[in-house]
This record gives C-alpha cells, structure tokens and sequence, in this order.
C-alpha cells in the first residue's frame, strides 16, 4: 500500500479539503535566528550547517517574484500555501512579517500561510497576526522546531529553549484557531527508541494538528560533524530509523496531519547517514512496515482510514 494510504499525510488532506491539489511554494524571507546572531548564542544548535539551505544575509528576490519561480516549479497546483521555511520565519519586526506575509497572501490562488519558527519567537503580536489571517478565512500553520521532548537532549544540541516554552505557544496559538505543525528529529545524541516514544507521547499529549519527521542528517559545517569525523557521533541506521518513524506514527491520532515522514540531503553537504540522500527509501519501508503492523493510529486503538 502506498504511504497515503497508511498515513494521514498533508498533500491528501489538502486535495480533500479543497478537492484538488495543493502545493507548499517555499520561501526565504531573509531571516536570521536568535542561537545564530548572538541573541542566545553563535553557531546555532549542533546539528545546523552555518552556510547551509540559503544564505540568511541575502534574501533571493521579493516575495513576488520568488512565488512566481516556485509556481513555475510545479504546474500540477493551481492552488498554493506559502510556506516562508527558512530559518526563523517569526524573528523580526511584526511590521515586517505583515509586510512580507500579505505580499504572499495577495498572490492569486494562495490559499493560506506556512510559517517555519522556534518556539521561544512567537510573541504575542505574532500570534495575534497570524490569528488575524486565521479570521480572514486563510489556512495558517505555525511549524514549531521542537525537536524532541526532552530538556536534556536540547541543551545537549544547544537549542536555547526547553519544552515548556514549546507547550506554552502551541496551546496558545491552537487557542486561537492556529494550527500547530511540530517539527521532530529522530536520530539526535543519546536518544533511543524508548526516547522518540517519549517525544511523541509528550507532543499528543500537549496537542498537535500536525507532525513532521526528520532524520538526524550530520553536516558539513556543524558542530556535530566534527563529533562525527572524530568518531564520537554516530549516524542512525535506515532500519532504525524506520523502526522510530513508524512506532510514532502509529501512537500519533488519525486525525493528525503528517507533513513528512523522511527528509534528504546530498553531499557534500551531507556527511552521513548516506541513505539520507534519498528520502524515498525511508518513505517507502515506512509505508511496508506501516502495512504490516498497522496504519497511523494503530497502537492507540484508532487506525486511519483513508478517505
């Protein structure tokens, strides 16, 4: 069975909800982050590649005509969400996020707001103007780089905040009609399987309208791949992977969003794991084990079911 079928993944819910196709057109909005630009730290979180994705000094084109390439890109949506993905999408002035928020919404056919953030740089204001989107009629995510739900596993890779600040927002923006898209890493120092049940249990637990996974990817330029070349940090295993994605999903709500349930990199940018440079190999042994042990759900008593 394929992974849509198993999963409740976005792109479905989406052709669902609004009986076609909808796709994410990514920008990058020229931010920076708080644990890069000495607010809370330098260097950023462990696993981050300074020079990595996009360059956070130079913004590539206006909102405008950034949306234009991307629509280009994929000529099979006529409806879009933009999605600002790069680094701290929140950490600015708010006079500045409306300016560049509405320039994304006014484009024809954009159906709502994909915001990529941490969870300690969503103030109030924030909140309230992406509420206000909400009570326009617009979809708005909030995508919250947590990571995982443990404090000791965050100060170990240098995040800056602990889960109670991640709690805090996410109850407060669901509050508000915001839907909240936690980001996970599965893979980091010292976490196990025992450890990503944890994670998951903790998210449901707060609430969630929608998860995305992502391998531990160890890159060129990050603290941890000096770690690595000294052999002091290891790379997770596709089977390992796959075991943790796949007990998450199946202890995760039906009526939960899956955003991803794999990512991929390529040298040399990525240093390892290799089978990283292909995310469908993960997707699709997911998809098999889901078959074979039970759908999203599943563990909870509750399956999904597509529809």
């Amino acid at each position: 069975m394929e992974l849509h079928q198993l999963v409740n993944t976005l792109g479905q819910d989406l052709k669902y909800r609004y009986g076609e196709r909808v796709h994410k057109l990514t920008l990058h909005g020229g931010f920076s982050c708080p644990n890069r630009d000495g607010t809370l730290g330098r260097g950023g979180c462990t696993f981050c590649n300074v020079a990595s994705f996009a360059d956070e000094q130079a913004q590539h084109g206006s909102v405008s005509q950034q949306l234009q390439q991307r629509a280009k890109e994929v000529d099979r949506a006529r409806r879009y969400l933009a999605y600002f993905q790069a680094y701290t999408s929140t950490y600015d002035e708010v006079t500045r996020l409306k300016a560049l928020y509405e320039q994304a919404l006014a484009r024809e056919n954009m159906v709502g707001l994909c915001v990529g953030t941490r969870p300690d740089c969503v103030p109030q204001a924030v909140l309230a103007l992406l509420a206000d989107y909400h009570q326009q009629g617009f979809e708005v995510w909030l995508e919250l780089g947590l990571q995982t739900a443990h404090d000791k596993t965050l100060k170990r890779i240098n995040r800056g905040h602990d889960v109670a600040v991640y709690e805090a927002v996410t109850q407060q923006a669901r509050a508000l009609g915001i839907k909240v898209c936690t980001h996970l890493i599965v893979g980091l120092p010292g976490e196990d399987l025992a450890a990503h049940q944890q994670t998951i249990d903790r998210v449901v637990g707060v609430g969630t309208d929608g998860i995305k996974l992502h391998p531990l990817h160890i890159v060129e330029g990050s603290t941890m791949a000096k770690a690595w070349r000294a052999g002091r940090q290891f790379a997770m295993s596709l089977d390992d992977y796959v075991r943790s994605a796949t007990m998450m999903i199946q202890r995760t709500p039906p009526e939960v969003v899956y955003h991803r349930v794999s990512a991929s990199a390529r040298p040399p940018t990525l240093l390892a794991p290799l089978w990283c440079e292909n995310r469908w190999l993960a997707m699709t042994a997911i998809a098999n084990q889901l078959d074979r042990s039970g759908a999203q759900g599943a563990a909870l008593g509750r399956p999904f079911m597509p529809r």
